[in-house]
């Protein structure tokens, strides 16, 4: 939420002129494109009456009930939409609308404007053909890139450590210019594969991050944590001084704390988050 829209709040809902897709996010329901508002419903009547929408597209009115104690019964909601479909001008279908109207209430203001829903692209991500059992969920994945470069324009990014290559997946999936790379030359056959499954493509090659010399706007590194992959202090102090030497901003997922070897490095944490799942916590650190 810090990262889309600049501030974070406890409520289940927010109000922004910054314009993102509710399918950015896995935790992210739906928006609604405000074309009118109004203090009361009356007055929202009026603004909508005659509304034309185009003729090649049929539509449908939705109430979007916020999660509060004052909700409309489904009777008081469905007359709503009843009214407001048929004050606006074009086809009705409620079953398979090609656009969705949403009309809300909020804290007394009447809005009213186009419903886009989110769809759930990182579950689909999840039966990709070669799994690797210490890599992020698509879920986590998806919000780390999201923390990493919540605006794709203009931006070049790189997964240095990149592994079966979930966070490419995701990263692709959002139109992210990403590349990766791997020291493990035996996971890379997989993560290329991973990637053709989906449609996508990107560069993924064998490189040691230290041996990176292209330089990016955005670096996304998961330290490496299993048993296997135990590595020494100078090692991890490698891994990040090259990560601050080939891009402007790191976001790093560790489970382990990297304050020291961050400051000592050279790179800043000027936010952070936790990912939780039962005892197993991750920190997602962004440095600049």
């Amino acid at each position: 939420m810090r990262m889309f829209f600049g501030f974070d709040k406890a409520s289940k809902y927010l109000a922004s002129p910054i314009n993102v897709h509710p399918s950015r996010s896995p935790f992210m329901k739906e928006k609604i494109a405000v074309y009118v508002e109004s203090k009361s419903i009356e007055e929202l009547w009026t603004k909508i009456k005659g509304f034309e929408v185009p003729e090649t597209k049929t539509y449908k009115v939705v109430f979007v009930n916020l999660d509060k104690g004052d909700k409309l019964s489904f009777k008081e909601r469905r007359n709503i939409e009843r009214q407001a479909g048929l004050l606006l001008n074009g086809r009705v279908d409620l079953k398979e609308p090609m656009v969705e109207f949403g009309i809300m209430n909020v804290n007394g203001r009447w809005v009213f404007g186009e419903l886009e829903r989110s769809e759930a692209v990182w579950y689909k991500h999840q039966m990709k053909p070669h799994q690797y059992s210490t890599a992020l969920s698509t879920r986590v994945a998806r919000a780390v890139v999201n923390i990493a470069v919540p605006n794709p324009i203009g931006v070049k990014v790189i997964d240095p450590c990149c592994g079966i290559g979930t966070v490419l997946v995701e990263a692709l999936s959002m139109g992210i210019d990403i590349v990766g790379s791997d020291i493990n030359f035996q996971v890379l056959p997989g993560t290329r594969e991973n990637i053709a499954y989906f449609g996508f493509h990107t560069d993924v090659t064998l490189c040691d991050i230290r041996d990176v010399t292209e330089f990016y706007n955005v670096a996304i590194i998961d330290m490496p944590y299993n048993l296997c992959s135990v590595l020494p202090t100078e090692e991890k102090m490698e891994m990040l001084q090259s990560a601050r030497n080939i891009a402007d901003k790191v976001v790093i997922v560790t489970v382990e704390p990297l304050e020291e070897i961050l400051e000592e490095v050279g790179l800043h944490i000027v936010d952070r988050c936790v990912a939780k799942k039962s005892s197993f916590t991750r920190q997602v650190i962004v440095c600049t």
